[in-house]
């Protein structure tokens, strides 16, 4: 058992697998930050007419770096939460808590996938290697070290290096950001604040526990209903950003943002079981996101007819 600051927080030691190595990072985490960035990158090649096959090995090189990058911000963020991650049933599972990792290595693992993300990221152009380092400095010092302990607002602050991935993915095609790029980074960062709302409904006592300031722990959850209403319905009108993607990809945008923005409403009823509510708005939100960067790559294979 590591014999550190933490080490009151560790139960026995477990062998390391894959599996935790992947929670460590939040694969899923990675996985979902994937389909954003590389939507991006293929936006980016369709829209300057470049040849996909020719830029495969660059959107990889993209894939990879970006992956390593938020795997380990993953980890120094799951270093740094330890402390609160001890209090909240949903955490203690980590491997970061139950004694698999020490300290020192989580730490390792952090660092290690973070530099060589970044090195991979700066070996392309210096705009992406610029974003990324912005990203993590962004999300594991300004959020996870300040803003998730002391500010009600941390979910909005934590949002915006959450909604770096397009530009990252942007960028290792076209230094000079267009646009589109920023607008899918409105979108992205739009995105969260619901996204994240909902999930903090569920776990609104364990927050508390913690004495993480999560919106719905120290303002209730009417209070989250309104604002999870008030970021969607931001979102309504964000795919006239794209006008440029087509008729097609503006009016299916928009439906989509119109159907989250229902059921943010609870389709106009009063809303009865907050857990409940908050999983629908929760479910549709990982749709969205899917369903959206997939619009952005179908928009890229039409770009040229």
């Amino acid at each position: 058992m590591q014999n550190d600051v933490y080490g009151n927080v560790h139960h026995e030691e477990t062998g390391i697998t894959l599996k935790a190595v992947k929670t460590l990072v939040k694969d899923g985490i990675i996985k979902s930050n994937l389909i954003p960035a590389f939507a991006a990158g293929f936006l980016a090649v369709m829209y300057y007419g470049h040849s996909f096959f020719a830029n495969v090995p660059l959107l990889l090189v993209m894939v990879v770096a970006t992956a390593l990058v938020i795997g380990g911000v993953a980890a120094l963020n799951n270093y740094y939460d330890r402390d609160i991650d001890s209090l909240m049933a949903s955490k203690l599972a980590r491997p970061s808590i139950d004694g698999t990792f020490t300290g020192k290595q989580i730490l390792a693992v952090g660092f290690i996938c973070l530099v060589a993300g970044e090195m991979l990221l700066y070996a392309v152009n210096p705009t992406a290697g610029t974003l990324g380092l912005i990203a993590a400095f962004a999300y594991v010092v300004v959020y996870s070290m300040f803003a998730k302990r002391h500010l009600v607002a941390n979910t909005i602050i934590g949002a915006i290096p959450g909604a770096m991935p397009p530009l990252i993915g942007w960028s290792v095609i076209e230094p000079s950001l267009h646009v589109l790029a920023w607008a899918m980074f409105i979108v992205m960062f739009l995105w969260q604040p619901p996204h994240f709302y909902a999930l903090a409904i569920k776990r609104s006592e364990e927050y508390s526990m913690a004495g993480v300031p999560m919106l719905p722990s120290v303002k209730g959850n009417h209070r989250t209903r309104k604002s999870i209403v008030f970021w969607v319905a931001l979102l309504t009108l964000t795919p006239l950003m794209m006008a440029e993607l087509g008729t097609w990809f503006v009016l299916s945008a928009i439906l989509l943002n119109a159907l989250w923005l229902v059921t943010a409403l609870n389709k106009f009823r009063h809303v009865e079981d907050d857990n409940r509510y908050a999983g629908r708005v929760f479910i549709f939100s990982l749709n969205y996101m899917v369903i959206f960067f997939v619009m952005i790559i179908v928009a890229g294979l039409l770009w040229n007819f």
